[in-house]
């Protein structure tokens, strides 16, 4: 994984310096709170119903074991003894105190972490495949081109203050576990025909209020043009991008009012004046960013069968982890949905664990995902069925992924000042009316919004559920038919929304349905649904 150099390191010391001193300023009476949001903004520090919050950038979702046990330590330390791992692939902290922020901070900086640039119009964290650098089917570690994009937008002073947010995914197989065409940008490393790596570059994706899928502009962006290409799309859509209208500020607004073909032509003419600059990174910095992403020191030769006698184990194996590239070894999901708690939700004991096993087992590293568990990448198999008792005995082996109890949640009106409704009770109730059924169930990807920005991702759901206030209440809007991963699509409202109470029997009368009319227990929820459309589902629910 990347390791700070010292350019980096200074950059963060600094910036916890200055925020020191704003705070400081600030608890004097000195800033008011209006020239003061903006300041801590830039700071990944929010102001919630409770008490302030504070998301920390986890680039493209890599973690060290040190970084863990940091992360564990402000829990403790800092907060209520637990941390909100985000689909983002970002870590929030729900119950900080202001005048504790510079510590938090000047910490998070020890293990090279920051918090800048995880909230404001920026280019925010750069996301990227929870399995980079161990899956079987990638071209090749996204993660070193996340992270130059990482260290050319880190304060870049012309994207510092764009229309709107701006967001980023990597990846490089053509299965796509970041749902990378709901992004602002989303890059698909791919093999030329000389076997060279290049882009596939996709632009004007989103979900939030108005969402789309991001049209390819690109089917083939050469490496040594990489920087000089983003910058070219940034600058297009920060010259034009809506500043006047926060709803339109996007820039999947823009690339939709102008085309994808006027856009792409306006950043061919712009990308053609920078080529010549000179901007994008030399051979030598590229090429030491990709060493500090080395494969892992894996014994190829290492024992590649499982006893799988035990049948609690049998089951965990069968849906917690995936295929490694390199035999003997595997990839471990850590579900962070345990039947009944709060999605993405670990304790700070969880988090020192997790640590530890990382460094025992999985080459030191843990991945942030996008549906808000964990991933150890590189666990040798002989090694699998203690790993396993110890996620067991810390409440962190449910054999759960993308079933039913697997639900996706934003924090909601338990915490965020933008909800209009809670997503976590939901998401717990529906977790438990499910899980008993979840494996004839199959593959079923609910996801809980909160409100119309969508942080639940409740358009890329198999059964999307949207938040809404109603005259006053909470009321829940029901969507079927999405898909964030290769085959993307948007949810599509069914009809009228529900109270807390009715969304939950809404979804298990479109699980019943969906059992009694599928053609086998391999065809999946969406793939019953995209077979019969919607109104057999809508009549089964409304009656």
């Amino acid at each position: 994984m990347y390791r700070y150099d010292a350019i980096d390191q200074a950059i963060v010391d600094a910036r916890v310096d200055e925020f020191r001193d704003q705070v400081a300023r600030r608890l004097a009476g000195d800033i008011p709170e209006d020239d003061f949001k903006p300041l801590r903004l830039m700071n990944g520090i929010y102001l919630q119903l409770h008490a302030y919050m504070i998301r920390v950038a986890i680039p493209y979702g890599t973690l060290s074991s040190a970084q863990m046990r940091m992360l564990a330590h402000i829990a403790r330390r800092y907060d209520r003894d637990y941390g909100h791992f985000t689909t983002r692939q970002n870590i929030q902290y729900n119950w900080i105190k202001l005048d504790e922020t510079p510590d938090l901070l000047a910490d998070l900086a020890k293990v090279e972490m920051h918090a800048f640039q995880t909230s404001g119009n920026c280019i925010r964290n750069i996301s990227s495949d929870q399995f980079a650098g161990a899956a079987a089917d990638e071209v090749g570690d996204p993660r070193p081109y996340a992270e130059l994009l990482r260290q050319w937008s880190t304060l870049h002073p012309e994207f510092s203050f764009l229309p709107r947010k701006f967001k980023i995914a990597v990846i490089a197989s053509d299965t796509d576990r970041a749902a990378m065409k709901l992004h602002d940008i989303g890059l698909q490393l791919i093999k030329g025909d000389a076997g060279e790596l290049g882009f596939k570059v996709y632009v004007g994706g989103g979900m939030g209020r108005t969402p789309i899928i991001a049209p390819l502009i690109r089917e083939w962006l050469p490496m040594a043009d990489y920087l000089s290409y983003m910058e070219a799309i940034l600058r297009v859509y920060n010259r034009h991008g809506r500043r006047d209208n926060i709803y339109k500020a996007r820039i999947k607004i823009l690339v939709s009012e102008l085309g994808a073909e006027e856009f792409t032509r306006q950043v061919e003419e712009e990308f053609a004046h920078l080529k010549p600059l000179g901007i994008d990174a030399p051979k030598a910095e590229l090429d030491r960013i990709i060493a500090q992403f080395p494969d892992p020191a894996l014994d190829a030769s290492a024992p590649d069968s499982l006893d799988l006698s035990n049948e609690d184990f049998a089951a965990w194996v069968r849906q917690n982890t995936h295929p490694h590239k390199v035999p003997g070894h595997i990839i471990v999901t850590i579900s962070l949905k345990p039947v009944g708690g709060i999605p993405g939700d670990a304790s700070s004991a969880q988090m020192d664990l997790i640590a530890d096993l990382a460094e025992q087992h999985g080459g030191d590293e843990i991945r942030v995902t996008h549906s808000q568990n964990l991933v150890l990448p590189h666990v040798r198999k002989d090694a699998l069925f203690g790993l396993w008792q110890a996620l067991k005995g810390a409440g962190l082996a449910s054999a759960n992924l993308d079933l039913a109890s697997d639900v996706i949640s934003c924090p909601g009106l338990d915490y965020c000042t933008l909800a209009n409704a809670r997503s976590i009770p939901v998401a717990q109730t529906i977790a438990e009316k499910l899980a008993p059924r979840e494996l004839d169930i199959g593959e079923l990807k609910i996801k809980v919004s909160g409100c119309i920005n969508g942080c639940g991702h409740h358009h890329a759901g198999h059964i999307g559920i949207l938040g809404v206030d109603r005259k006053g209440e909470e009321n829940y809007q029901l969507l079927l038919g999405g898909s964030g991963a290769e085959d993307t699509t948007l949810a599509k409202i069914l009809g009228p929304g529900f109270d807390e109470n009715g969304i939950v029997k809404a979804v298990e009368k479109l699980v019943a349905h969906y059992l009694d009319v599928r053609t086998s227990p391999s065809e999946r929820f969406l793939d019953t649904y995209r077979r019969l459309g919607a109104q057999t589902f809508k009549e089964a629910v409304y009656g």
